[in-house]
């Protein structure tokens, strides 16, 4: 659906710039986007480089670890379903740390390893429909885009690289912001679990 939205509108944009007579203004837009992209990719990649390695040595220090045990209990309140030490929850734990530093990009591979796990678990359960996501997996993905955020690495780096002059404004309207759509996401989970548990 989206690949024919921005088709429809990169064509809906030529059109107009050759009903206008801009088609050059049009074409010389395109071939900067294009480079700017080509670097913008280049600038990110290093970003995320920088910060899975950081993930990485916190994982071989241990420090992932004894964050991963603190936050477990609060792993287990929001997935009663997921066994304890079941290997999601490690998974969750990692995912959730990660965008909780702002590290959205390092936190992918936490979150793909934790919807694995989670898929894993529903097919232990022997549950029919293996397309379907499991009540869990759901759950996940929901506080997964809630995604507390105390350090927007990401937005600040673009921000920076655009030329702010304050890229770390954004700091407090990201915590705001963050803090109350995962309040919001933590309390659906609970209401619908509890809703769950009744029709049980």
């Amino acid at each position: 659906m989206l690949n024919y939205l921005w088709g429809g509108m990169l064509i809906l944009g030529v059109i107009y710039g050759a009903l206008t007579g801009n088609i050059c203004e049009v074409s010389d837009a395109m071939l900067n986007s294009a480079g700017e992209a080509i670097e913008l990719c280049f600038t990110m990649g290093g970003v995320m480089a920088f910060w899975v390695g950081i993930m990485k040595i916190a994982e071989n220090a241990g420090i992932l670890k004894g964050l991963t045990n603190v936050i477990r209990p609060v792993i287990h309140y929001l997935f009663p379903m997921v066994p304890e030490g079941h290997r999601a929850q490690d998974y969750i734990a990692a995912n959730v740390i990660a965008n909780i530093l702002g590290l959205g990009w390092a936190a992918t591979p936490a979150g793909l390893k934790a919807m694995e796990a989670l898929g894993e678990l529903k097919e232990e359960r022997n549950e029919v429909d293996r397309e379907e996501a499991s009540v869990e997996m759901c759950d996940f993905l929901i506080l997964n885009i809630s995604s507390l955020q105390l350090i927007p690495v990401t937005i600040i780096a673009y921000r920076s690289k655009y030329g702010s002059p304050e890229p770390t404004a954004i700091i407090a309207p990201a915590i705001i912001a963050t803090l109350i759509s995962t309040l919001t996401a933590v309390l659906f989970l609970r209401i619908r679990g509890r809703i769950g548990n009744r029709r049980n």
